[in-house]
């Protein structure tokens, strides 16, 4: 590696030459994401003119630029990005193009007139490179594959895969080897298996689940010298269908989870199995790993064991029908189940008691809203409805913790390498922002220098009656960390847990797969070794250096890997990014139908509440439909606002009008970009309360801090347009009109206060024209 002294205006530093991918941005500058873990590197549009997104390279910093960014120079070219490009094709004055439709790659592609097939103008359509760009001359490809039109039904799914490169399509050897499975469990599959038929497991999932990968059982126990539970979580085996290094294997390894979008599963397995043979559907014959546990009274697991079984399942629950029953056991869903209904609250009790160790341990617990999009046959949204959790879902998410905890105990036990779920606490610099955050917002309560998961869930339910509760959560939940895969554990902070893994998943988590595979293994006395796997690739390499900085201990020579650990780190690295590839890909098609759902509604007028507050606006979740939207600062009105960092709001200066997480407004669908997934509002109008409020407190000279419900965090940062500094004035414009919308008439004592505010701020202004805008 070569290195060199660079001077400049902003200081000097030892500057090297580094590898990186590089990522392209959406209004044509990029950056190159360093292998080595350090911070990325920012390129000038000119610097991006010979490269795409996704491409590696060789890099120098040549300068800091004016925000104190290091800038850089691509000094070579390593690889160019295999992956094909989505895009429209267009045709202008002539020529055909396509304009991508991610927009981070930042140039349209020139296609030869004998190049796009049998593609139509505007249609969706796959292109590979043929020619790569130069610094004076735009990439050049030919058309591929031609997906449709725009508004064709699964249109946005059929992009995103291509677009993130998910594995959509298994392989022939893969789909050969599936169709010479049974249909059923075998006579012969049943040999060296506990025989649990009669055993009354159900399961309990939501009403559009089509694959059951856990079945439940209790039954009062005693435990010890007291009470107890004997509590059997029952998990498909698919690790008996899919035999190490198979077709089949090799396919779900490439996948490493399932995709779920509205509507279509992208499965890690094939049908055959994922919707049949390992399914645990009602009234058949599955095979399965159980792990069998003793729960004391306290909830704490005084035994367990492991073993695979054949298992009969006795009903399919749904969420809400086992939530109706413990609500009223003489109902006419319980009379439907009567001879189920014992075990359920026998469930119900196990559960309490989970609850109740789930407390002393510590663990966090905080309450977010969810939401699900509902579409019609032709793949279009109807509505977007809160989906939300209820006693029959925590119910059965303390037993899966509990048999995650205890497989993971087990591999622990036995000394053999294998998979965990690690989750770290809060790095020193994400400490420092939720300190600052929670001292601004005047809470009185903080974290240690070396929090306890205890700490933060003091917190939490400390503030679970304030009306800006769900912030402050979203707020301690942005200060950790993202939880990995790795064979090097070092337990599960937001959980509490010493130790934990994946068991309960396996049709769609191959972490999962991996953890059943181990467990047989040390059951039958031998070892399990991972196949030969494909080497860990772009987004295994983003994570690697995360990784090994996130499990050492900083204060021990780190020891040399073996062989072994090394492949399952790699293995790990590839779940995991492959997890953050299918949560983008789900996200990123959410966006597309949110976007084309509000095209439908633009001009209308709904009430909203702030869910983010940054130098260049607020982000603004509408009440009826859950979707959100930037109002963009110029939008505020005639006023300078400053962007508080450590409140997380922006503040009107002469106004004293506060917009931070938390604020009611009400809002004009203004503009919707599907491209660029994007919705901007147009104020309508401040709330009385707010203007109300704000001139009080300049009124009085007090300091005016914010009432609960207007202080709460960030949720997410956007694509800022236009200007990003932290104050400015919105100008005359927005001014015009906000008169416009109100059609020059005074209405209310409240509009005419604020009429004669604006136009006391504008005279201010253009007497004071030369104070710079901020």
């Amino acid at each position: 590696m070569k290195t060199t002294t660079h001077s400049s205006g902003q200081g000097a530093g030892l500057l090297a030459e580094f590898e990186g991918t590089v990522s392209g941005h959406r209004d044509g500058h990029g950056f190159v994401q360093r292998d080595d873990g350090e911070a990325d590197i920012y390129l000038p549009p000119n610097e991006m003119r010979a490269v795409l997104h996704k491409d590696r390279v060789k890099a120098r910093i040549v300068r800091h630029d004016r925000k104190n960014r290091p800038e850089g120079r691509v000094t070579e070219i390593i690889e160019r990005s295999a992956n094909p490009i989505i895009g429209r094709l267009l045709q202008e004055s002539g020529v055909w193009l396509v304009a991508p439709e991610d927009k981070r790659y930042g140039q349209d592609v020139l296609v030869p007139k004998g190049a796009t097939g049998a593609a139509k103008p505007g249609q969706i359509v796959v292109v590979e490179l043929t020619e790569p760009p130069a610094l004076f001359g735009q990439p050049v490809g030919r058309v591929k594959e031609v997906l449709g039109e725009i508004d064709d039904p699964g249109m946005e799914i059929e992009i995103a895969v291509r677009k993130y490169g998910v594995p959509h399509e298994f392989s022939e050897g893969a789909l050969a080897l599936a169709r010479t499975l049974p249909d059923a469990v075998r006579p012969a599959d049943k040999k060296h298996r506990i025989d649990l038929t009669d055993v009354p497991l159900v399961t309990i999932d939501g009403e559009d689940a089509r694959d059951f990968d856990d079945a439940v059982y209790c039954e009062p126990a005693k435990v010890g010298r007291g009470k107890g539970w004997r509590l059997l979580v029952a998990i498909a085996d698919v690790s008996h269908y899919v035999e190490t290094g198979s077709a089949i294997d090799v396919d779900a390894y490439d996948r490493a989870t399932s995709v779920y979008f509205p509507r279509r599963v992208i499965p890690m397995l094939p049908e055959k199995l994922s919707n049949g043979l390992c399914s645990l559907n009602p009234n058949v014959e599955r095979l399965c790993m159980v792990c069998d546990m003793l729960v004391n009274a306290k909830g704490e697991v005084h035994a367990y064991q492991f073993y695979p079984a054949v298992m009969f399942s006795h009903a399919r629950f749904t969420y809400t029908e086992v939530a109706a029953i413990l609500a009223n056991t003489r109902g006419p869903e319980a009379a439907q189940r009567r001879a189920l209904v014992p075990h359920l609250l026998d469930l119900h009790d196990v559960y309490q008691a989970l609850l109740k160790e789930r407390g002393v341990r510590g663990a966090v617990d905080f309450e977010t809203t969810e939401t699900q999009i509902v579409c019609d046959e032709a793949g279009r949204i109807e509505k977007i409805v809160p989906r939300t959790r209820n006693v029959a879902h925590r119910l059965i998410e303390e037993s899966m913790l509990a048999a995650n905890v205890c497989s993971a105990d087990y591999i622990s036990q036995s000394k053999h390498v294998g998979l965990f779920r690690v989750h770290e606490g809060p790095t020193p610099e994400k400490k420092d922002m939720l300190r600052n955050y929670l001292k601004a917002i005047g809470l009185g309560m903080s974290i240690s220098d070396d929090p306890t998961p205890g700490e933060f869930q003091k917190i939490a339910v400390a503030t679970k009656d304030r009306q800006d509760a769900q912030q402050i959560h979203s707020m301690l939940l942005r200060s950790m960390q993202q939880a990995i895969y790795t064979p090097m554990n070092s337990g599960h902070f937001g959980l509490a847990y010493e130790a934990y893994t994946h068991f309960t998943s396996p049709i769609r988590r191959y972490p999962d797969l991996l953890v059943h595979r181990v467990i047989k293994a040390i059951l039958n006395r031998s070892k399990y070794e991972l196949p030969l796997l494909p080497t860990p690739g772009e987004a295994e390499a983003k994570l690697s250096k995360r990784l090994a900085s996130r499990v050492k201990d900083p204060d021990q020579k780190p020891k040399k890997a073996s062989a072994d650990q090394l492949a399952w780190m790699a293995a790990g690295l590839h779940c995991s990014a492959n997890e953050r590839r299918a949560d983008e890909a789900s996200r990123d098609v959410e966006a597309w139908l949110k976007c084309k759902y509000m095209r439908e509604h633009l001009g209308e007028e709904f009430g909203g509440v702030v869910t983010a507050a940054t130098s260049f606006g607020i982000f603004v979740t509408l009440d009826a439909m859950y979707v959100e939207g930037l109002v963009h600062i110029t939008e505020l009105g005639g006023e300078y606002f400053r962007f508080d960092e450590a409140r997380q709001e922006l503040r009107g200066e002469r106004t004293g009008i506060r917009y931070a997480i938390g604020t009611r407004v009400r809002v004009q669908v203004s503009r919707v970009d599907l491209d660029g997934r994007k919705i901007d509002f147009r104020l309508v109008r401040e709330g009385e309360e707010l203007l109300n409020r704000a001139m009080k407190d300049k009124a009085g000279g007090r300091s005016a801090d914010l009432p609960d419900q207007e202080r709460s965090p960030a949720r997410k940062t956007g694509e800022p347009r236009g200007d990003e500094r932290s104050g400015r004035r919105a100008g005359k414009g927005a001014e015009q009109r906000s008169s416009a919308r109100s059609g020059g008439a005074i209405k209310s004592p409240i509009q005419a206060l604020k009429a004669a505010v604006k136009k006391s701020a504008a005279g201010a202004g253009r007497k004071q024209s030369k104070k710079p805008r901020r």
